[in-house]
C-alpha cells in the first residue's frame, strides 16, 4: 500500500483507507484514542462488538470509520445507528458526515421534533446510512418508508441510556426486522447483565471491549464545589463568569423554568447566553446548538436533556447551577468537558441543604470533591418577601382584607370581606 506521510499514519496502521485518512487530517485527528485503537481493527474484521467506553473518548469515529469504509457506494441503505436522544442523533450524523466528507456516502438523521415531510424527503434520496431515535425509526418502518431488513451494519449508541428511558421494546422490534446477515455493534458507558441479555439474541460471538478502566469521571476534569445560599446563586454565577476564563461553558439547571429564567437574567446582564431544554421547538434547539458549536454564543444554559446529547470538544467549563438529584446525572454532565485529552473544569453550586447530594456523588465517583472560594464573593442576606414560608422570614397569615401592595393605612380602612358577603346567592329577578 502506498504511504502518504502527510496523512495520520497511526490510523493507517489500523486499516483505515486513504479516503478517510484525508478526512481525519482535515478534522485534525493525528492519533487514535484507546477505544479507536481497539475497536477499528475488530470492526474491520467483521466481529460483533460490545464496547464499553466513557463519554468523550471518540467512540463515534471508533464505530463510524470501519462501518463507513465497508459501505458499498453503489448500493443504498446499508447501515443504521440508533441513539437515545434527538441531540445525540444530530451529533452522530454530523460526525459521520465529517468522516465521510471525502466520499459520496449519504447519511441522514431521523428523529422526533422535526417535520415528517422533511425527513421523508431525505429518505427519498436513498441514503447509505440512517441515524435515528428508536421512536421515529419505528414510526417510519411502520409507514413502510424505511426498510432495514437488508442492512449490513447495526449500531446502538449509548445503549444504557436507551434502556434507562424505556426504549427496550422499541429496540427489540427494530432489531427483529433486520433479517439479512449483519454486523452488530453496541456501545455504552456501562455494560451490565441487562445489556448483555438484550444483545445476546442479535449478536454472534461478540467481542467485548472495555476501555472505561472502571472510572466514572475523567482525570482531565478539575472538579470543585462552592457553598452558596439559593438566593445568592445568580450573584455568584456573575462573579464567577467575570473572574474565570470561560471560552465555552454549559450551565446546568434542574428545570426548564430555571433554565429560561436564568438565561434571561444573564442576557439582561449583558452576558452572551442562550437556553436549551425540552420546551424549545426542535428547529430552535438545532439553531442554538449550531451557534454554540460555532462559538457564536459562549454560555449555554441547559437542562439534563442536553447532558448526553452535546459533543463539543472545546467546552472548557461545566457549571452545575443546580445539583442533580441523581449522582449519575452529575457524571454525564461533567463528561461534556475534558474530552479527547483536553483539560476541563466542573464547578457545582451547593446549598446547605444539599450536603447529602454531594456526598452521594462523591461515593459514586469514589473521590472527594474539594471546596473552593470565589474571590470577593460575600454571602448576602436573603431578600425579605411577604406572603409565603419560602421567604426565609417567619410567616403569618395576612389579616382579613389585606391585599398585595396595600399600605397599613389602606388595610386598616378597608371593610373586611365576609364569607356571607362572598357567597350570598344572587337576588332573583322579578318577571
Amino acid at each position: 500500500m502506498q504511504k502518504h506521510p502527510e496523512l495520520p499514519q497511526a490510523f493507517a496502521e489500523l486499516g483505515v483507507e486513504v479516503r478517510f485518512l484525508k478526512a481525519l487530517q482535515k478534522m485534525g485527528f493525528t492519533e487514535p484514542s484507546e477505544v479507536q485503537l481497539k475497536m477499528i481493527p475488530m470492526a474491520l474484521q467483521g466481529h460483533d462488538i460490545l464496547g464499553q467506553a466513557r463519554t468523550g473518548t471518540g467512540k463515534t469515529a471508533a464505530f463510524g470509520l470501519p462501518v463507513l469504509q465497508q459501505i458499498d457506494p453503489a448500493h443504498r441503505l446499508q447501515a443504521i445507528c440508533l441513539a437515545p436522544t434527538r441531540e445525540l442523533a444530530v451529533q452522530v450524523t454530523a460526525e459521520l458526515r465529517r468522516l465521510a466528507s471525502t466520499t459520496d456516502l449519504h447519511i441522514v438523521p431521523v428523529y422526533g421534533g422535526q417535520k415528517v415531510a422533511t425527513q421523508l424527503h431525505h429518505l427519498g434520496r436513498k441514503p447509505h446510512f440512517v441515524v435515528g431515535t428508536p421512536g421515529r425509526v419505528l414510526d417510519f418502518m411502520e409507514r413502510r418508508v424505511l426498510d432495514i431488513s437488508k442492512v449490513r451494519f447495526v449500531i446502538l449508541d449509548e445503549v444504557d441510556r436507551m434502556l434507562d428511558i424505556g426504549f427496550r421494546d422499541d429496540i427489540k422490534r427494530i432489531l427483529g426486522r433486520v433479517t439479512a446477515r449483519h454486523q452488530t455493534i453496541f456501545v455504552s458507558a456501562t455494560i451490565d447483565e441487562q445489556i448483555r441479555r438484550l444483545a445476546q439474541p442479535y449478536m454472534r460471538d461478540p467481542v467485548t471491549l472495555d476501555v472505561s478502566r472502571d472510572r466514572l469521571t475523567v482525570e482531565e476534569v478539575d472538579q470543585s464545589y462552592i457553598s452558596v445560599e439559593g438566593h445568592d446563586k445568580f450573584h455568584l454565577l456573575r462573579m464567577l463568569l467575570s473572574q474565570e476564563q470561560l471560552p465555552l461553558a454549559i450551565v446546568f439547571c434542574r428545570t426548564k423554568h430555571t433554565a429560561r429564567k436564568l438565561s434571561k437574567k444573564l442576557h439582561d446582564a449583558g452576558i452572551d447566553a442562550k437556553e436549551i431544554h425540552g420546551d424549545l421547538m426542535q428547529r430552535k434547539r438545532d439553531h442554538v446548538m449550531e451557534q454554540f458549536r460555532k462559538h457564536q454564543i459562549r454560555i449555554l444554559v441547559a437542562t439534563d436533556l442536553a447532558s448526553r446529547g452535546i459533543d463539543v470538544s472545546a467546552i472548557s467549563h461545566i457549571i452545575n447551577y443546580d445539583v442533580p438529584e441523581d449522582p449519575e446525572v452529575y457524571v454525564h454532565r461533567i463528561g461534556r468537558t475534558g474530552r479527547m485529552g483536553a483539560r476541563g473544569t466542573a464547578i457545582t453550586f451547593v446549598t446547605k441543604e444539599q450536603g447529602k447530594e454531594i456526598t452521594n456523588i462523591e461515593k459514586l465517583i469514589n473521590q472527594q470533591i474539594p471546596r473552593r472560594e470565589v474571590k470577593g464573593f460575600v454571602a448576602r442576606p436573603a431578600p425579605e418577601r411577604s406572603g409565603g414560608p419560602s421567604s426565609g422570614t417567619p410567616w403569618s397569615a395576612p389579616s382579613p382584607g389585606a391585599a398585595s401592595g396595600d399600605t397599613p393605612t389602606q388595610t386598616a380602612t378597608k371593610k373586611p370581606k365576609t364569607l356571607g358577603g362572598r357567597f350570598r346567592p344572587a337576588r332573583r329577578r322579578r318577571l
